[in-house]
């Protein structure tokens, strides 16, 4: 037995004990106190490292002073048939003089210098009378708080009151909302009406358009024939006169 292992204290010194139910966060605190007259170093690990959150895990005790280390269960579905294997080691050492890098002082340390405290991790539930007596002050709690909820009824109408100009400010943004949705329906409204009176006005001018060239092509048709019989007199009269003359 070292001597490191002789002057360190752990509370608890053997079991970690978390209570369920285990549907939240469970925390157990560890202490450890180095009586000694050097500083110590000191590292927790755990079997587990996913299902735990240990704070601090790693650090300095100064002579005579003591340190206080939350060990946090994170939540899980817990099996009573299935018995828990995990464990918690806390590594000790003495500090060297003017320590500097905690990391290569662990690498470099020699085995006879370490001592290894191992902790049990415990897992207990409450039992059907713990949960009766979580129920019954619930249950005594209308009776015996009589005095506290009279005394609290008065701070009711500041509460509603609270929710009055809550619901006021709701009511009015609402209000604002609809009469902005109305703004843009109306321009969406006029929007529809201009294209339709573009639309319009283009059928219009091409309605025109058409018509102007529909009547040209009439009068060039119909300018054609009385072109043609113009030539055909000239012609007729020209051979006439030769055959006369």
């Amino acid at each position: 037995m070292s001597k490191l292992e002789q002057v360190l204290i752990l509370d608890p010194p053997s079991d970690l004990k978390f209570k369920g139910p285990f549907t939240d966060v469970v925390t157990t605190n560890l202490k450890l106190r180095n009586p000694s007259d050097r500083k110590v170093c000191f590292k927790v690990k755990t079997t587990a490292p996913r299902r735990y959150c240990v704070r601090p895990n790693s650090g300095v005790i100064e002579p005579g002073a003591s340190v206080t280390i939350s060990v946090m269960l994170q939540p899980f579905d817990y099996d009573p048939n299935e018995k828990s294997k995990h464990k918690f080691m806390v590594q000790t050492i003495f500090a060297p003089p003017n320590i500097t890098d905690l990391e290569a002082m662990w690498k470099d340390a020699k085995p006879e210098d370490l001592m290894d405290s191992k902790l049990r991790c415990v897992f207990e539930l409450p039992s059907e009378n713990d949960k009766m007596n979580d129920v019954d002050p619930i249950k005594a709690a209308p009776v015996l708080n009589t005095s506290k909820a009279d005394s609290t009824s008065g701070a009711k109408p500041s509460s509603l009151s609270l929710d009055d100009t809550e619901m006021r400010k709701l009511m009015e943004e609402c209000k604002r909302l609809q009469s902005e949705m109305s703004k843009l329906a109306d321009e969406n409204r006029q929007l529809k009406d201009e294209g339709l009176r573009m639309r319009k006005a283009q059928r219009s001018d091409n309605m025109v358009s058409n018509t102007a060239a529909m009547m040209r092509k009439e009068t060039s048709s119909k300018s054609l024939p009385s072109l043609l019989v113009v030539i055909a007199a000239i012609f007729i009269g020209f051979f006439l006169g030769k055959f006369v003359l």
